[in-house]
């Protein structure tokens, strides 16, 4: 039983040993395939390198022609000639004509004689002004009232003031001119501005703001 195995393996398979055979024939063929010259010559190669001609490069444009200069104007001058100075030169002195004569038509007179003459034209009259006036009707109101202490120190005094008066106879502005003190200027500023009215000054009948000088006297009534 056991030489019957043995002897089975010892014998060799026929379809194994013809695919052995067939599959190195195929080997060896295609290592001889290869290897022949012949072959490779007729292997296309897959990527040809080819050189694409460009197109050459076109010329640079041709520079703009100049454009045409104006002509220029050749002036001379002409150099002054010197002056001789042993000729003489004659001076001329404008005069004034003075006032132009209208001539008029003339008129005979009382004798049959006929007169003659010029007529010169009359200048402008210069403007008519009128200073401002104080108002009659606030008279009364003018007196400043008498500062306290000087009226406890039995004091008087005086002030002068120039007042500028508006077109509506109010005062605008006040300066002072002199003043026994200030107390006696300061209660006549405050009454100006308040109290004192005027007419106002005009130039030609149309009303104008204009300055006005005014003298204030303050007097100590005595004690009976």
């Amino acid at each position: 039983m056991y030489a019957d195995r043995y002897e089975r393996r010892r014998q060799i398979n026929p379809g194994s040993a013809a695919l052995a055979l067939a599959i190195n024939g195929a080997i060896l063929g295609g290592l001889m395939l290869f290897a022949n010259p012949t072959f490779k010559q007729h292997f296309d190669p897959i990527f040809k390198i080819v050189n694409i001609p460009l197109d050459p490069v076109p010329p640079p444009p041709p520079p703009p022609p100049p454009k045409p200069q104006p002509e220029q104007k050749v002036i001379e001058h002409t150099l002054p000639q010197p002056v001789d100075r042993s000729t003489s030169v004659l001076v001329t002195k404008r005069i004034d004509p003075g006032p132009i004569p209208i001539p008029f038509t003339p008129i005979p007179d009382g004798g049959g004689t006929v007169g003659t003459g010029t007529v010169e034209t009359a200048k402008p009259a210069p403007p008519t002004l009128v200073d401002p006036m104080i108002d009659q009707r606030y008279a009364s109101l003018f007196q400043p009232v008498f500062p306290p202490d000087e009226q406890r120190a039995g004091r008087g005094g005086r002030v002068v003031v120039r007042v500028l008066v508006g077109v509506d106879g109010r005062v605008k502005d006040i300066e002072q001119v002199s003043a026994t003190s200030e107390s006696f200027f300061a209660v006549t500023r405050k009454r100006a501005l308040e109290k004192w009215r005027f007419k106002p000054g005009t130039r030609d009948g149309i009303p104008v703001e204009a300055w006005r000088t005014i003298a204030v006297s303050f007097v100590l009534n005595e004690a009976e």
